[in-house]
């Protein structure tokens, strides 16, 4: 992912999130668009990532930036404040909030459609960008292509995918290449459609979007049970 380079690397603790919540609860992120409404969570194995989304969606940082960068079968990237007043052709993706998120990677946490993750630039530790992110659309992998993204992994460096997680890419669909590489830390539980009608929408050589498409970023703490009972999604034990 195009990035770019930070001067500053912070540790983003809970700690910005002031009490603790109850267990039972999990803080259910809404990013309104033109094309709908998508809810997510943010998983608990990366907290830093997960502190650090909270902060920024309660400070309202998200609100009339753009998804400045979308690929069709790849994925839509937002959060660069610098898209907040941008010019028509304005080259974006340099934005920053002057830190850094330490990467977390979890292997079981991948890149299948749906999938949160962060953007970031070149830096050998694969620290993450403080305001960045992605979501993934990716692309239904036959046995052919899925084994081409094995061998990309392996010339990336990155993680190669269990084979429950190649079942997932090969009926959901996602972006195998990233795992390992990029820090996953949330889903789309409601609203993935959204992500396809965001990505197929027209886009210049650059891959900005040829007419803005601004998001609302909101957050609500909520009862496990009523996210699961809303939504489907299921909470590992």
């Amino acid at each position: 992912m195009r990035l770019f380079v930070f001067l500053i690397c912070l540790l983003v603790t809970g700690s910005v999130l002031g009490k603790k919540p109850s267990k039972r609860k999990d803080y259910l992120v809404t990013i309104q668009t033109d094309f709908g409404v998508m809810r997510l969570i943010l998983y608990d194995q990366t907290p830093k990532h997960k502190a650090n989304f909270i902060k920024l969606t309660q400070e309202k940082f998200y609100n009339g930036l753009l998804f400045h960068r979308i690929i069709q079968n790849f994925m839509i990237q937002g959060g660069d404040p610098n898209s907040r007043t941008a010019q028509a052709e304005q080259m974006l993706g340099n934005g920053d909030v002057g830190y850094t998120v330490p990467a977390e990677f979890v292997p079981e946490l991948f890149h299948k459609k749906g999938a949160l993750a962060a953007a970031r630039d070149n830096n050998p530790e694969k620290a993450s960008s403080g305001c960045q992110f992605y979501v993934v659309q990716g692309r239904v992998w036959d046995d052919e292509n899925f084994q081409k993204q094995t061998e990309r992994i392996t010339q990336l460096k990155g993680r190669q995918p269990t084979d429950a997680q190649k079942q997932v890419y090969q009926t959901l669909g996602g972006t195998p290449h990233l795992d390992g590489n990029y820090t996953v830390f949330g889903e789309v539980i409601d609203g993935l459609a959204v992500v396809d009608s965001v990505a197929k929408q027209p886009a210049n050589p650059l891959n900005r979007p040829l007419k803005d498409l601004r998001m609302t970023v909101s957050g609500e703490w909520m009862k496990k049970k009523k996210i699961t009972k809303q939504f489907g999604y299921t909470y590992r034990k």
